[in-house]
């Protein structure tokens, strides 16, 4: 079946919650920036259509050309691959977003995407796990004042040797760094250099080394997340030594065999591939939505694919999963930066 033969979905006829349009104009014309007649590529799928036609109807305020796709209406889901008529648009668009909710075994997809995404660098937003909450919350941020505190913390963490970051729960990590390695900036302002996630508010690397304990006390990330949203009664403790997985705990014994298993599926899956500073202040609590909940201020770790192609890493991965706690102590070197999940310096 042709393009033309196939029945699409009408996005420009989905109702959706009004309050979702301040989120909408944020995403479009404060992280995004787009300006009429841009190449717009907008993905989404059935279950986050209202929030896709709030963007979509922000797109077309502002007079951007506008291509939109729902991917049912290309592929079953979970799908295997991500349609190419999908990513041949893609290599067209200035502006992209994904906007859609995640599904088991559909990493390999949004690989494909980004592979698209980085080779031809336009703005992209990645919206994955997108919520009703999250739109009303994490993306009503004043993102001006997030990349504010991000420059800050990005300024210092470019010269950091060492970072260390504690919880109550029990966190205490210690991470060292590679000048070898780059240090990237994602606050909800994007550019050509670096897709971003939105809601944004986060300063990352790969690290070099990493040893300590992580508690999980927020959430874990991919399809867990939704499936087991907030850990705070039942936190899933991580033991690293040299930056890999030597033992978990956990009272959730499902929670903790999935983790488990997902964490080595390859030789790097067990490897801490991402450290994480969280910036956005407008998050001041774990919701269980790990789009959001990564943004919070704190520090986060994820396990697996390093982003090379940004961080500068040489390893690879084909799994990436978060994990995110609570109420951080954050210093980098001898400087404490945050307590109890609040930054001590300013932007």
């Amino acid at each position: 079946m042709t393009t033309t033969e196939m029945k699409l979905t009408p996005i420009e006829s989905v109702t959706y919650d009004p309050r979702y349009d301040s989120a909408a104009d944020n995403a479009v014309k404060v992280c995004l920036q787009v300006q009429s007649g841009e190449h717009t590529t907008l993905i989404t799928d059935q279950a986050t259509l209202p929030i896709a036609a709030s963007l979509a109807a922000a797109l077309r305020r502002v007079g951007a050309d506008l291509h939109c796709f729902v991917v049912e209406d290309y592929s079953a889901r979970p799908m295997v691959h991500m349609p190419q008529v999908i990513l041949d648009d893609l290599a067209l668009a200035q502006v992209s977003i994904y906007c859609m909710q995640g599904m088991e075994n559909e990493l390999q997809t949004r690989k494909e995407m980004m592979k698209v995404v980085n080779l031809v660098k336009p703005r992209h937003a990645h919206m994955v796990n997108i919520s009703h909450e999250i739109m009303l919350e994490g993306m009503q941020a004043d993102f001006l004042a997030v990349d504010a505190i991000s420059k800050r913390v990005i300024e210092l963490a470019k010269k950091a040797t060492k970072i260390v970051a504690e919880s109550p729960a029990g966190t205490h990590i210690e991470a060292t760094f590679s000048k070898d390695l780059k240090w990237l900036k994602t606050s909800g302002i994007i550019s050509r250099e670096k897709w971003g996630n939105l809601p944004g508010g986060e300063v990352l690397t790969c690290p070099e080394n990493v040893n300590g304990v992580y508690v999980v006390d927020g959430v874990v990330g991919d399809y867990l997340c939704a499936k087991y949203g907030d850990l705070k009664a039942t936190p899933l403790t991580i033991h690293i030594k040299d930056s890999r997985i030597t033992k978990c705990e956990c009272a959730n014994q499902e929670l903790l065999e999935e983790f488990l298993e997902y964490t080595h599926r390859d030789e790097n899956s067990d490897r801490v591939g991402e450290f994480a500073i969280g910036t956005n202040i407008g998050v001041k609590d774990i919701r269980g939505m790990i789009l959001q909940d990564e943004k919070i201020p704190g520090m986060h770790i994820a396990f697996g694919y390093p982003y090379c192609e940004h961080t500068g890493a040489t390893w690879y991965s084909q799994t990436h999963i978060d994990v995110v706690g609570r109420h951080f102590n954050v210093w980098i070197d001898d400087l404490k930066i945050m307590e109890d999940g609040k930054f001590l310096i300013e932007a």
